[in-house]
């Protein structure tokens, strides 16, 4: 690749993520560059993947054109990413982003297709009755993304990626509950059913102003059933490079802060999008500091995830050996 086609290649996948995820952006500035920019490449992939089949453009909810065909769309993502693993050459720059990390890092390809049919999920308007089915879909479009972004950076031990896939299920609960509304107004619910029943919510009437008291209930819920996965999360991180692991605990914070202001606002979550404000994400990303170094020297073992949503195991791979002492003991069981 020449280097103004390098260059190109990072400029397109620093304003998808600069666009695409504010709160991820500010975490990924922490990086060393060369991590940093293999992150950013395999967001780009996501991005697009995810904007292709529903139609969008850098995740904003609008609905898609009447002759947009999601199924097709979702096929074709998954035979370029076939096409990606076979070595072709790539003039997507999305596609061009991936193939240059899945090959550095050797990304596994069942992780790759297991974030694509997370999309399927969405594409097939799958129901979610209960709060694993919720936890099954937000394994394969968050969880996963953090075993991949795990690989970027060196972990290899699956205790430790166990603990990447509970931070991107924190996410995921995160911004499920953020953007109950959101959703509800292009059709979509990621809320288990159970829950909204208990709640006394219509699955037709999410949207309604009136079911704002009950659904606040509901999203604290969430909120709620996020916190041990990012407790999980946090044991990880001493298994990761400095730079990383404080770029991972900053965006923890970060997100992890979003479900408590959405729990905050009550009713009035919804108003407007909750977010985190510049001083806010300066206060946490010290804190994110404080805590990757703190990892380095804590003592005291990490909590067991036996009570944890598992994520699928695939067969082991040759590349899956055991982790260094230091990152087995911080990662835990």
């Amino acid at each position: 690749m020449s280097a103004a086609a390098d260059a190109s290649l990072l400029d397109h996948a620093t304003q998808t993520i600069a666009v695409g995820s504010k709160s991820f952006a500010a975490a990924a500035r922490l990086f060393d560059p060369a991590t940093r920019r293999s992150v950013l490449m395999l967001y780009a992939w996501c991005r697009h993947c995810d904007d292709v089949v529903d139609g969008q453009e850098l995740g904003f909810n609008a609905a898609p054109s009447p002759t947009h065909d999601a199924a097709r769309q979702l096929a074709l993502l998954d035979e370029w990413t076939r096409r990606a693993y076979a070595g072709e050459a790539m003039t997507d720059p999305a596609f061009a982003a991936f193939q240059e990390v899945a090959t550095r890092h050797a990304i596994a390809p069942e992780h790759a297709f297991d974030h694509l049919a997370g999309f399927g999920m969405d594409v097939q308007e799958t129901h979610y009755e209960t709060i694993e089915d919720t936890l099954r879909y937000c394994y394969h479009v968050a969880g996963v993304v953090g075993l991949m972004m795990a690989t970027i950076m060196g972990a290899r031990d699956p205790r430790v990626l166990d603990r990447a896939c509970d931070l991107g299920i924190a996410f995921q609960l995160t911004n499920i509950a953020r953007d109950i509304v959101e959703d509800a107004r292009v059709g979509r619910c990621y809320v288990p059913a159970a829950w909204l029943r208990e709640a006394g919510i219509p699955r037709a009437e999410l949207a309604l102003p009136r079911h704002r008291e009950a659904l606040a209930r509901v999203a604290a819920r969430l909120v709620d059933h996020a916190e041990p996965y990012y407790a999980s999360a946090a044991h990880g991180i001493a298994a990761l490079p400095l730079r990383s692991a404080w770029a991972i605990a900053t965006a923890r914070n970060v997100y992890r802060q979003i479900g408590i202001e959405v729990k905050r606002r009550g009713a009035r979550a919804w108003d407007e999008r909750a977010g985190t404000t510049r001083a806010a994400k300066l206060r946490l990303l010290a804190k994110g500091g404080v805590q990757a170094l703190g990892s380095r020297i804590r003592t005291t073992p990490p909590p067991p995830r036996a009570s944890l949503w598992q994520r699928p195991r695939h067969p082991r791979r040759p590349d899956d050996g055991a982790a260094p002492p230091r990152a087995a003991h911080a990662a835990g069981a």
